[in-house]
């Protein structure tokens, strides 16, 4: 609720302070005290815009800071703590009007812009006038009224719910079915890629071991015809072994006549025929190895070409054939698993839509039963509001699907009977706009409401017994939240916890100031008897002014 408000330097005030209790205050004074500059003031503080004019002369800046105190969990105290303005449950708006028409904003002593400002005060204050703009009168917020009345916050949360998941769902298949478009395109190439592939089936460092036989091979074709000569002398039909053994047998045969003579050479000889028989053993050897199928090598060359081949086609090192290998199979894995994904995420897709439109259809069906209790509620408040042919309607409206549901909202009045209705802020006069506002509040009071409302002469151009009828139920919103009344009628004076009169005053020589006063009872009966007879007050007016306090008690 607001505790307090206090103005600096606004038009005619000059320093102001006002406390506000719980209840139904009313304010009342004579016409151009100051009541509208009061609410002009809060209005400022509340994010409304700015005027260099409401600078009290000769000043260069005003002011007007409004204190509330709130119960933890406030929609506002959410709204600051979004934009990291501490709030220990509560609210200090603070307004800086300049002459040169600039403004600044401030809540808790933090610098926020107006916007910020107004999206704080939103859930903090309504304001009801036959001209204030900030009334129940915009068709966007009905929707969210209707939800309040009927209490159907849990069929609204499961309708958001159901419409972010179906909404994630076609985002999901959207994001899918680009992938398997795009997979789609190249699908031909990479399965003939990958049969071309894996049938080559690359083997890691092949290049390097085909490339080391081939040269291998290449160069045995080269000694191959050296090392059969080098046989031939050594082992072959022209080797020495023959005869070299021959001499060695003569020798051996000799050696027991001169043994110092036959032994030397005779061992000599026999390392030679060892040594002889060992070439020719290393030569065979080499002549095995040297020796090659030319089909071999013509074999090894055609993969190394093919392997090159491919190479250079995917560009790519031979090397990294393999592993493109793999990437190609994986990537016909994944169009697969895309396509299979593509048909799951289009059932639950669909599976979700239905999800949302059997949410969206009960919480629609909902909404229609509250509307009509809704209806009736208020209708019920307008025949003692002088709106006795009037009839209040909720127009409800098919709407694209969103996830708020399906239903467009929009409050419809008939002010005659047999005229055509309409909605209430093109068919409602002034007058008749404020009374069916406040029919519309105290229908929806008990469902939830700002924790401050302000009525700004709503009763002007009634008679009593409609004036008692405004006072009632301002006095039973009253107690559900904090209202203030800005009233000519003393009927609604009368219903009100707490009274304060406006009047100008001088505050220096040669000007006025605006000032406000909290009436005690006699003072209180006082001025609803000057309400009653004007200028000169009477007894009887005294006598009447007493018989309506003692009623409303």
């Amino acid at each position: 609720m607001l505790v307090q408000l206090s103005i600096r330097n606004i038009v005619l005030i000059d320093r102001l302070d006002v406390s506000f209790s719980h209840g139904l205050t009313v304010l009342t004074g004579e016409t151009g005290a100051g009541k509208s500059i009061l609410l002009d003031s809060f209005s400022l503080a509340l994010g409304a815009r700015g005027d260099g004019s409401l600078v009290r002369a000769g000043e260069a800046q005003g002011q007007v800071s409004a204190v509330f105190d709130l119960a933890p969990g406030h929609p506002a105290l959410g709204a600051a703590e979004a934009q990291d303005i501490e709030t220990d449950g509560g609210l200090i708006l603070r307004r800086v009007q300049l002459a040169d028409g600039r403004t600044r904003a401030f809540v808790n002593d933090q610098r926020v812009t107006n916007e910020a400002l107004r999206a704080v005060t939103k859930a903090l204050v309504e304001i009801h006038g036959q001209h204030d703009d900030r009334a129940l009168i915009d068709p966007a917020t009905h929707r969210a009224l209707i939800d309040a009345y009927g209490g159907l916050a849990p069929q609204l949360a499961q309708t958001r719910e159901a419409h972010a998941r179906w909404r994630a769902l076609v985002a999901e298949r959207a994001r899918e079915e680009a992938r398997v478009v795009a997979a789609r395109a190249e699908a031909d190439y990479l399965r003939a890629a990958h049969e071309e592939l894996d049938k080559l089936a690359p083997e890691p460092g092949e290049e390097e071991e085909l490339a080391g036989r081939r040269a291998d091979m290449m160069q045995a074709e080269k000694v191959a015809a050296d090392l059969r000569d080098a046989y031939e002398s050594v082992g072959g039909d022209h080797s020495p072994v023959a005869a070299l053994a021959a001499a060695l047998r003569r020798l051996q045969r000799r050696e027991a006549q001169a043994p110092h003579l036959i032994e030397p050479p005779a061992k000599a000889l026999d390392e030679a025929i060892t040594a002889l028989d060992a070439a020719a053993s290393a030569l065979q050897e080499a002549l095995r190895a040297a020796d090659h199928d030319p089909r071999e090598l013509e074999a090894v060359e055609e993969r190394l070409f093919s392997l090159r081949g491919a190479s250079r086609k995917y560009s790519v090192p031979v090397e990294g054939l393999p592993a493109l290998t793999e990437s190609f199979a994986a990537s016909l894995e994944a169009l697969d698993a895309g396509e299979a994904r593509l048909v799951a995420l289009t059932g639950e897709a669909a599976e979700a839509q239905a999800g949302y439109e059997a949410a969206a259809k009960t919480l629609s069906q909902a909404r229609r039963e509250t509307a009509q209790a809704l209806d009736a509620a208020v209708n019920a408040e307008l025949a003692p509001l002088k709106l006795e042919g009037a009839q209040f309607s909720t127009m409800i409206r098919d709407e694209p699907c969103g996830a708020e549901g399906i239903d467009q909202v929009e409050f419809w009045v008939r002010t005659n009977p047999g005229a055509r209705p309409g909605p209430l802020m093109k068919i409602a006069s002034g007058g008749e706009l404020a009374r069916f506002m406040l029919a519309l509040k105290v229908s929806l009071a008990e469902r939830g409401s700002a924790p401050t409302l302000v009525f700004d002469e709503i009763d002007t151009g009634v008679g009593g017994a409609v004036a008692d009828a405004i006072g009632e139920r301002l006095a039973r919103l009253g107690r559900r939240a904090q209202v203030l009344a800005v009233t000519h009628a003393p009927q609604v004076a009368a219903k009100a916890q707490s009274h304060l009169r406006i009047l100008k005053a001088p505050s220096e020589p040669g000007r006025v100031a605006t000032q406000v006063f909290p009436l005690e009872p006699k003072a209180r009966r006082e001025e609803i008897a000057r309400m009653l007879a004007g200028a000169s007050v009477t007894e009887e007016a005294r006598a009447a002014a007493a018989r309506l306090l003692q009623g409303a008690q």
